[in-house]
């Protein structure tokens, strides 16, 4: 596959798909299918991309190694997150 990076769109609609069939089962009509389908895509989608969003920004960093308990890197003041910049062209999905 490579660098194919619509996973979380494959897994949202196999989970609106998932509860359109459990929903027509059910017994609801098409409006309340539509709506917990579309609920269904949006929150599979996100948790997804969140889910790989933290993989890949946890291999970039190349592991837990240097964190401490309190969740931030050995060097780091505790307000600081070196994953964030100011600068407006950088985009965090790149990698």
């Amino acid at each position: 596959m490579g660098k194919f990076r619509g996973w979380h769109i494959v897994a949202g609609l196999a989970a609106m798909l998932l509860a359109g069939i459990i929903g027509t089962a059910m017994g609801l009509n098409n409006t309340g299918t539509f709506m917990a389908s579309g609920v269904a895509f949006v929150a599979v989608s996100l948790w997804v991309d969140s889910r790989i969003s933290r993989r890949r920004s946890a291999a970039r960093k190349g592991g837990n190694a240097a964190v401490s308990s309190a969740g931030h890197d050995a060097g780091d003041t505790p307000g600081n997150d070196p994953g964030l910049t100011l600068d407006g062209d950088a985009s965090k999905r790149e990698g």
